[in-house]
């Protein structure tokens, strides 16, 4: 999977890359039809602690997925970010199985 990156009002570096990378491939033993994805990294100039914007679209041979989550952290926003991808391929998967 290819996997693109955009950060917003800083310079993302590469431990944080290496994270979301890795968490991002885990994606592909639930569905392997996962052919790239786009990861957005927001930092937010507000007075709130939760101000780490993530943003992953995800391209499918045959549809897209988009997530967006705010936290504290990327780690904590990547983290929120996995469960609701796995929920929509999950979806995907059981709509594919009963067509």
């Amino acid at each position: 999977m290819v996997i693109d990156f955009q950060s917003t009002n800083f310079k993302a570096d590469q431990k944080l890359l290496d994270f979301i990378s890795a968490k991002l491939s885990k994606l592909d033993r639930y569905y392997n039809r996962i052919t790239n994805a786009t990861v957005y990294l927001k930092v937010e100039n507000t007075a709130d602690k939760i101000n780490k914007t993530l943003e992953i679209k995800i391209n499918l041979r045959e549809n897209q997925l988009f997530t967006t989550e705010h936290d504290r952290t990327f780690e904590a926003a990547t983290d929120k970010a996995m469960e609701a991808l796995k929920h929509q391929l999950d979806k995907i998967k059981t709509k594919a199985a009963s067509a």
